[in-house]
């Protein structure tokens, strides 16, 4: 196993009284008390989408329902769509409902903050889950270090076209939506590695876009764009694993993939796939279950009315300069050589991964 999946010590959650379960499309509802004779309030959590990435689905909506299930506090998870209006009905729902702490993960800072000015107004406390919303001035934010994110990205390209000789080659950048602060840290992580191949010469700067609202659709009509601008691309940065793959496809039609190293992020079963079949170069894991884990048990604390004790870092919010009390948690990055220790650390399952056309590929990677 990785040192860097393991590095990270498990975030703890007590598992006090009984409660029922059950989710739904329209979200999912735990209820039961807060343990120690007092009565927690309730947490209601808004998620982005299904569509920029297959995380928010298949993996924070299972995490945090399981996290506030065993510590026995009633949680609401449900997910925007994409769509700010719903966003922000929900929010007024949850408001009114009379949640105690309510957990976003913004669609734009515009958005995101009328959001927290008005659970503040209403004495809720918040948090920023996954992305911070500048000037936004969420209680708490958790997350992985972005920064890192990038980094890792940035080295496994450099990693990738030093492995295939690539002499002077043009770079092109696929980065995540505007609006998306993340995506403003990731790109300052890659190009902070970048930056310098391209002042020294060693590396050609090519196209570099952004994708609006993480579409992939719009990310492979984007890429193909650059790529008929400049057809001697030699390498993608791509910010997640689904602009990663729409990059894969533009490549595969004109006979390129394999050839041209790709990046990604979010180890998804799609992009560990990619990384199997010789496709994509990397890709950034980001343990999804200790980060939901660490989100549950600050709100749990601050749904009981205590003072949360695990929030030791802190993040500068890049709009009002404020020290946001912050939970960090380290990403590492994945390759065809640590593809199984993601499998080892129960986010895949070996089932998901190695369908048939990817046996061989298992096989030849060690995961048996």
């Amino acid at each position: 196993m990785r040192k860097g999946l393991f590095a990270l010590a498990a975030v703890g959650l007590l598992a006090t009284g009984s409660m029922a379960a059950c989710g739904d499309d329209k979200g999912s509802d735990t209820g039961s008390n807060g343990g120690s004779g007092t009565k927690a309030g309730k947490v209601g959590v808004i998620l982005p989408d299904t569509k920029s990435s297959a995380r928010w689905e298949t993996a924070d909506t299972k995490y945090l329902t399981e996290a506030f299930k065993a510590a026995g506090v009633e949680v609401e998870i449900k997910n925007a769509q994409n769509d700010k209006a719903a966003f922000q009905t929900i929010a007024d729902g949850m408001i009114q409902e009379g949640v105690k702490v309510l957990m976003i993960v913004n669609l734009d800072a515009g958005t995101g903050k009328n959001v927290l000015d008005n659970a503040k107004k209403a004495g809720i406390a918040t948090i920023d889950y996954d992305r911070l919303t500048p000037d936004g001035g969420a209680n708490y934010y958790v997350s992985f270090d972005n920064v890192q994110v990038g980094k890792l990205q940035g080295q496994g390209l450099v990693d990738c076209l030093t492995a295939a000789k690539a002499d002077k080659p043009f770079v092109a950048e696929l980065n995540g939506s505007p609006t998306d602060n993340n995506a403003t840290l990731f790109k300052q992580g890659y190009d902070s590695v970048l930056q310098p191949k391209y002042d020294s010469g060693e590396y050609q700067k090519g196209p570099d876009d952004s994708v609006p609202e993480w579409d992939n659709a719009k990310g492979g009509t984007i890429f193909e764009q650059q790529l008929t601008k400049q057809p001697k691309i030699a390498g993608v940065l791509a910010a997640n694993d689904g602009l990663g793959n729409a990059a894969i496809e533009v490549l595969k039609k004109n006979k390129l993939n394999g050839k041209v190293p790709v990046t990604g992020q979010d180890a998804t079963v799609q992009g560990l796939q990619n990384i199997l079949a010789g496709d994509q170069c990397m890709t950034v894991y980001k343990a999804i279950k200790k980060e939901a884990n660490a989100a549950a048990e600050l709100a749990v604390a601050l749904a009981k009315g205590q003072k949360p004790t695990t929030a030791t870092g802190t993040t500068k919010d890049p709009k009002s300069g404020a020290d946001v009390p912050s939970v960090l948690l380290t990403p590492e990055a994945i390759t065809k050589a640590n593809v199984k220790a993601v499998i080892d650390d129960g986010y895949v399952t070996k089932a998901e991964l190695c369908t048939a056309a990817f046996a061989a590929a298992c096989t030849a990677a060690g995961i048996s």
